[in-house]
């Protein structure tokens, strides 16, 4: 953009603006010239209701006799003002702009207290607030799970956009050595579906201290979630029990009297990516 030259003896404040023009539907940048003075201040946006409105990204200083203009940023730039419901916060943000922060401060019990986000990339909870939801992380790729006797824990929040934090916990108290299906590990329930662009590995542990189904007493875990089109459960792998040179076995023995544990951050698919 070109800024018109300042032959005067004294200075000037001119501004690099966005102007929006609601009757042409257009958005340009221009450059609005200001009046040498002593003590220069810089033209105010135009604020036209249903016509004009102007933005200031920077304001441009102008020397006396033809020095050279120099920008100052005008950034950071005012967010549109948080609001907060009661309930049913996520259809108020069809009638708010984009960059709003919402509070869902979940009045009547039914959900949780939340922060949401209206973005470029749409509204989505950025995180939840006060206490994590609970969850049964049922088995899967498991024939024979007791129908009594086994005990699913699981919380899990949102701790920032598209992000979940969770922590899991099943027990076996029965005697029980649980299998899987042929070919495939034993897998775990997650809270929400996980992104598959690049596939996750998540860690635990299995504490099986009866040593039942030939199998150690504590023993580390890694879980996949394949890449694809994303996962709702998560593989279970353990290090081979004879030699470390076979890597990692899938878990064929979900042992009686054992708990498996897993807990961590993984990146959720609320995108559908």
């Amino acid at each position: 953009m070109a800024v018109d030259p300042n032959p005067t003896d004294k200075a000037r404040k001119d501004t690099l603006i966005l102007r929006a023009d609601v009757v042409q539907g257009s958005v340009n940048l221009g450059v609005v010239k200001g009046q040498p003075s002593a003590s220069p201040i810089a033209p105010l946006p135009k604020r036209i209701p249903g016509q004009q409105w102007e933005m200031v990204l920077y304001e441009v200083d102008v020397p006396a006799k033809d020095g050279s203009p120099q920008l100052s940023l005008r950034a950071p730039f005012d967010m549109p003002p948080a609001v907060s419901t009661p309930w049913n916060t996520r259809p108020a943000a069809d009638f708010l702009p984009v960059g709003s922060f919402l509070y869902d401060l979940d009045n009547n019990g039914g959900d949780s207290q939340n922060e949401m986000f209206k973005g470029r990339d749409g509204t989505l909870i950025t995180r939840h607030l006060g206490k994590s939801r609970t969850y049964a992380p049922g088995l899967a790729n498991a024939v024979n799970v007791p129908s009594k006797g086994m005990v699913y824990k699981g919380r899990w929040r949102w701790a920032a956009p598209n992000l979940v934090y969770y922590s899991v916990s099943i027990e076996n108290t029965t005697t029980t050595n649980i299998r899987n299906r042929p070919d495939v590990p034993i897998a775990f329930e997650l809270p929400q579906q996980a992104n598959g662009v690049t596939g996750q590995i998540l860690t635990g542990h299995m504490r099986n201290m009866d040593y039942r189904g030939a199998m150690a007493n504590l023993i580390p875990l890694q879980a996949m979630c394949w890449p694809g089109n994303g996962s709702t459960h998560a593989s279970i792998y353990y290090p081979n029990s004879q030699t470390v040179a076979e890597g990692l076995d899938v878990l064929r023995t979900f042992p009686g009297r054992s708990t498996v544990f897993f807990s961590g951050i993984y990146e959720a698919n609320v995108f559908s990516e």
